[in-house]
């Protein structure tokens, strides 16, 4: 082979090897600038996802202050037409003859040392007036109703206290109201059960100030 021959091999083959070497380097290039993309992306994102995470969060424990709040303002506001007696000169006497009271139903008083199971208990039929009271005694709520009251405004009140610990619920039909709700000293007569009356008697005198006796149980007592 000539030197001319030569030369010109060696120029060819060190022009495809710097081509090579070109078309590597701008691979890796192209690599690197794809991976700097995908980290932007996934870092975009992870924050995103955070931001969006945290705002949620801020968001659910913002609304359960706001449920809070307005729990206990709706506890704290006067209900409208509430019957109050001075709890001072309710009777708290544990007596075995019957009680004469003088509201319908009974709000305090004398009453029998037993007391009417009060977590949550339906009573389909009237209950001893004097072992109510002693529930009343202990912080529950009394829902009672006549047979005025719309038999689906009493399914809704039995389904609430079938939910809530401390209270209960019987017939009386000679109140004077359709529906009425009674605590120790306490009571009001609603309209239906959907009354916010309701929610807020509820919210109020469950274990409520006006206990005498707070903490003290709502089992272990009477059933029907």
């Amino acid at each position: 082979m000539s030197n001319k021959a030569h030369k010109t091999n060696k120029t060819g083959n060190t022009n495809s090897t710097n081509d090579r070497r070109a078309r590597i380097e701008e691979m890796r290039r192209a690599e690197r600038a794809r991976d700097r993309r995908n980290r932007i992306i996934t870092l975009s994102l992870s924050t995103v996802l955070v931001a969006g995470l945290v705002g949620f969060g801020a968001y659910v424990l913002n609304e359960k202050s706001e449920d809070k709040a307005q729990a206990e303002a709706a506890a704290k506001a006067p209900i409208k037409n509430e019957k109050s007696w001075d709890a001072e000169e309710l009777g708290r006497n544990h007596v075995t003859a019957a009680v004469t009271y003088p509201m319908k139903p009974p709000v305090g008083g004398d009453h029998h040392q037993a007391w009417m199971n009060c977590d949550r208990n339906v009573y389909d039929k009237p209950i001893p007036e004097v072992n109510a009271v002693h529930s009343l005694e202990h912080g529950a709520v009394w829902v009672t109703y006549s047979d005025k009251a719309p038999a689906t405004e009493v399914q809704k009140l039995k389904d609430k206290v079938g939910r809530t610990s401390y209270s209960m619920m019987s017939p009386v039909d000679d109140q004077p109201g359709a529906i009425m709700l009674s605590a120790w000293g306490k009571q009001v007569t609603v309209d239906s059960a959907d009354d916010p009356r309701v929610d807020q008697f509820f919210a109020r005198y469950v274990q409520g100030p006006q206990t005498p006796e707070p903490g003290a149980a709502c089992t272990g007592g009477l059933s029907a």
